[in-house]
Formats: C-alpha cells, sequence, structure tokens
C-alpha cells in the first residue's frame, strides 16, 4: 500500500511544482508568454569589458561595433551575426558596415573618455614586437608626453580597422557566438602593429 501511494502521489507533487513555477512566472509578468525581443543595437549601451589593457579595449570596440553595424542595416545584433555565419560569404555591404560601425566605435569611446592614451598601451604592444632589444629600449625610454603628443589612439585604432581584412577573417565563420572570438584577436594584433610601426618612427 505504501508503494501505491508513492507512486499515485507523484503526479500530484509534479502538479504542486508545475503549478508554483507557473505563479512565479506570473507574477514576473510572464503571463503574456511572448518571446524576449532581441536588444535594440542602436539604442544606448554600456558595454563592459572583462580583459584589461589592449585586450579590453578590442573586446569593447569589437561589441560595440557590432552593434553599430546591426543598426546601420536595421536589423538586430542577432540576426546580423548570424548572417555573417550563415552560408556564403558575407555581403559587400556586411563588411561595409562592420568596419565602419568599428571605426563610429572608436569615435563613442573618444567621446566619452574611455580611450586610453597610447603611453598606455606601448609596454604591452612591444612584448610581442618583431623588434630587438635596443630599440625597444629606445621606444620605452620616450616620456609618456612625446609618446601622446606624436600618436592618438583614436588615430592608432582606425588606422588598424582600416587595414584589418575583414573579408579573410569571416570567411571560416561557421557559428555567430564565434564571432568576437575570431575578430578580437586580429584587431588586438592590428593594433600592436599599427602602435609599434608608429612608435618605431618616433626613434
Amino acid at each position: 500500500m505504501s508503494h501505491l501511494l508513492r507512486v499515485t502521489g507523484l503526479p500530484a507533487v509534479a502538479l504542486v511544482l508545475v503549478t508554483g513555477v507557473l505563479g512565479i512566472q506570473l507574477a514576473y509578468g510572464g503571463r503574456t508568454y511572448e518571446p524576449l525581443q532581441p536588444a535594440d543595437p542602436c539604442g544606448e549601451r554600456t558595454v563592459t569589458s572583462q580583459s584589461e589593457g589592449i585586450d579590453g579595449l578590442t573586446e569593447r570596440l569589437v561589441l560595440m561595433g557590432v552593434d553599430n553595424a546591426a543598426c546601420t542595416l536595421g536589423v538586430s545584433r542577432e540576426a546580423f551575426t548570424l548572417g555573417l555565419a550563415g552560408p556564403g560569404a558575407p555581403t559587400d555591404a556586411e563588411i561595409d558596415a562592420l568596419r565602419q560601425g568599428l571605426v563610429d566605435a572608436v569615435g563613442e569611446m573618444e567621446d566619452d573618455g574611455t580611450l586610453p592614451p597610447a603611453s598606455d598601451l606601448v609596454d604591452e604592444a612591444l612584448e610581442s614586437a618583431d623588434l630587438n632589444d635596443f630599440v625597444k629600449s629606445l621606444i620605452r625610454a620616450l616620456p609618456d608626453a612625446v609618446v601622446d603628443a606624436a600618436l592618438k589612439t583614436d588615430d592608432v585604432l582606425t588606422r588598424a580597422i582600416e587595414n584589418l581584412d575583414l573579408r579573410s577573417l569571416l570567411a571560416n565563420l561557421d557559428d555567430p557566438d564565434e564571432l568576437n572570438a575570431q575578430v578580437e584577436p586580429a584587431v588586438t594584433q592590428a593594433v600592436k602593429d599599427s602602435l609599434v610601426a608608429r612608435l618605431r618612427d618616433l626613434v
């Protein structure tokens, strides 16, 4: 008899649990049963980074750039990234929108004061630079004021973006979740290369 009670009691327990979950959902506005709407890529947003230095800078740059591109094309961020990862190569419109979106993101960060001065990026850029130790020492000896007067971070970033081969970079994108993972390292390296090339001219 006790076994029978346990078996017949299971549906009742399940009903109580389901009713409780539905009650919580309804209490938080779930009565409409409408799917969540994608975030508006054209709306104001706060973009933060989990990384520091140049990696953190390019992480924010790419996130903002993708939003800007989606806004330009009049689609959600999700639809834009799905389009890039879909069958066939990215269209000219998608490539152009992404490049311009990245450039616009540089301007946004310049306007809100979140772009670091070029001197803050020198040591990190030199770590992997293909320069001999003597040249690296000369560059590191430059006063911050000299570096910042000669190099503007927004200019370094913009040049890096303009020289980036986005079409080749996105050619093998199969998963929209991999967009940032593929673009961010390439932008990071392009920024380092652009910065080092300009620094070398100073010595």
